[in-house]
Formats: C-alpha cells, structure tokens, sequence
C-alpha cells in the first residue's frame, strides 16, 4: 500500500471517529453512551412545548407505536433506504432516457 493511500485512509478514519469522540466522551455514562447527546429533535421540541405551553394537549395519538428504540431505528433506516431507492431509480431512469433520446452518435460527440 503506498504512503498516499495509506494517509488518506488514515485521515477518514479520523474524520470519522473524532468528531463522535468529542461529542460523546464528556457526557458520557459509565456504562454507555450519552443519551442527551444522541436525542432527536421531537424530545427537543416536547421540552419547548412543556416550557411554553404547559397546558397544551396534542391533537391526536400516533397510529402505530414501535415496542422499542431500536425497532424505531430499523424503521426509519427502512424508510431512508427505501426513499434512497426510489431517488435512485428515478435517476437511473431519467438518464437512460436521456441517453436513448439522444441516441448513441450524439453522446460520442459529446465528449
């Protein structure tokens, strides 16, 4: 492996792991992680509402209540997964179109 490739691989992993570092190891638990540090904008936004409007009630109940943090997790990844799909083949297809309404002789010329 040259030393370019080496350094740059050692540079990604620092770019990964420092930035998780820093946020997490001052709050950390004993045991874990931080749960404050890793929490999502819907807690933040209950805890306005508490602060501003004690006495508000919501407008109506989710329709379907995961049994876990983790399966919320699986479902979201789902969903991002499955809207990253979609995105994909929605440009996969648009330029194949593309491609095959040019035709092979104008796409050489091009470049």
């Amino acid at each position: 492996m040259k030393a370019r490739t080496a350094l740059t691989w050692l540079a990604i992993v620092l770019l990964t792991v420092l930035p998780l570092w820093f946020a997490v190891a001052p709050t950390a638990e004993p045991g874990g992680t931080a749960p404050e540090a890793f929490s999502g904008a819907d807690a933040r936004a209950q805890q306005a509402i508490g602060t501003i409007a004690p006495q508000y009630k919501p407008w109506f109940a989710p329709l379907f209540e995961p049994p876990s943090g983790e399966i919320a997790s699986l479902l979201f990844a789902l969903q991002a997964a499955l809207g990253a799909g979609v995105i994909g083949f929605w440009l996969g297809t648009s330029v194949a179109r593309e491609v095959t309404r040019k035709g092979p002789a104008q796409e050489d010329r091009a470049d």
